[in-house]
C-alpha cells in the first residue's frame, strides 16, 4: 500500500507539502501514478507544425464518442493533450486559455507557447507548496506554433517541464517513447507523423482488441493555419 516505510510510520503522504525523510513528496508521486493510468497522448513536430493525437479508450458503444475530452484547444495557435483525471485537465486549460486572452489584451499579440507552458507548469508547482491543496493529477502535452516555430512541452504534475520533438505521456508511455526513438525522423511530414501515431496507439492500447478509428482524437496547427481536428474519415483513409 505505502510506497516506502518512512510513509507508514509518520504520514508523510497525508500532506503534499511534507517531505518525507527520504526527501519524497509523496502526494506529488502518487499524482504521477494517476497519470501513468491515463490513457495514451502522443505529440509529434513534422515539418510544417504540430501533430497531437490522443486515444479516448471508450468501452461501452452507449458513450457517445466527441463527448470524451482528450484534445483541447487552448488557442488559435496551441493546442494540449491530457492524461490523468480529465476535471484536472479541464481546469489547468481553462487557467491557460485565461493567460492566452491576458496576454492579447496587455500586448495585442498571441502567447508564446514556451511562455505559456511555464506559466501552466508553475500552477501545478504551486499546488505542491501550500498546505490544503492537492497536486493536479494530470500530465499535458502542449504543442504550438509561434513566428514560424514549432514547439512541443510536456508538464508534470511537480511542476517540471521538458521540450520535445515527439513524446508521450499516459499509459504505455515507456513503449510508446521507444518506437518513437526508433522510428520519429526530423522533417518528417504531416501524413507519416499521424500513421506513426496512429501505430503507436494501436500497438500500445488495442494489442489484445480490435482498433477503432472512432476511439481517437487527432489535431495539428501549422503556420498560418489555427488548430484544427483531423476528421474520422482521414483516419481511416490514412489506415
Amino acid at each position: 500500500m505505502y510506497p516506502d516505510s518512512d510513509v507508514k510510520t509518520s504520514g508523510y503522504d497525508r500532506i503534499a507539502t511534507m517531505f518525507s525523510p527520504k526527501g519524497r513528496l509523496y502526494q506529488v508521486e502518487y499524482a504521477s501514478k494517476i497519470v501513468e493510468q491515463g490513457t495514451l497522448g502522443v505529440g509529434i513536430i513534422y515539418n510544417k507544425g504540430v501533430l497531437l493525437a490522443a486515444d479516448k479508450n471508450i468501452v461501452s458503444s452507449l458513450v457517445i464518442a466527441p463527448s470524451i475530452e482528450k484534445l483541447f484547444k487552448v488557442d488559435e495557435h496551441i493546442g494540449a493533450v491530457s492524461s490523468g483525471l480529465v476535471g484536472d485537465a479541464r481546469r489547468l486549460v481553462k487557467i491557460a486559455r485565461q493567460k492566452c486572452q491576458e496576454n492579447r489584451m496587455l500586448y495585442d499579440e498571441k502567447i508564446q507557447v514556451e511562455a505559456l507552458v511555464k506559466e501552466i507548469a508553475s500552477v501545478n508547482q504551486l499546488f505542491t507548496q501550500y498546505a490544503g491543496m492537492r497536486p493536479f493529477g494530470i500530465s499535458l502535452i502542449v504543442g504550438g506554433v509561434y513566428n514560424g516555430k514549432s514547439q512541443l512541452f510536456e508538464t508534470e504534475p511537480a511542476g517540471a517541464l521538458a521540450e520535445y520533438t515527439a513524446v508521450a505521456i499516459g499509459q504505455g508511455k515507456k513503449k510508446a517513447m521507444e518506437m518513437l526513438e526508433k522510428e520519429y525522423k526530423v522533417g518528417t511530414t504531416l501524413e507519416k507523423a499521424i500513421k506513426l501515431a496512429l501505430k503507436i496507439i494501436n500497438a500500445t492500447s488495442y494489442e489484445k482488441k480490435q482498433f477503432d478509428v472512432n476511439n481517437v482524437c487527432f489535431a495539428y496547427i501549422e503556420e498560418g493555419k489555427p488548430f484544427e481536428i483531423i476528421s474520422s474519415d482521414k483516419l481511416q483513409a490514412l489506415l
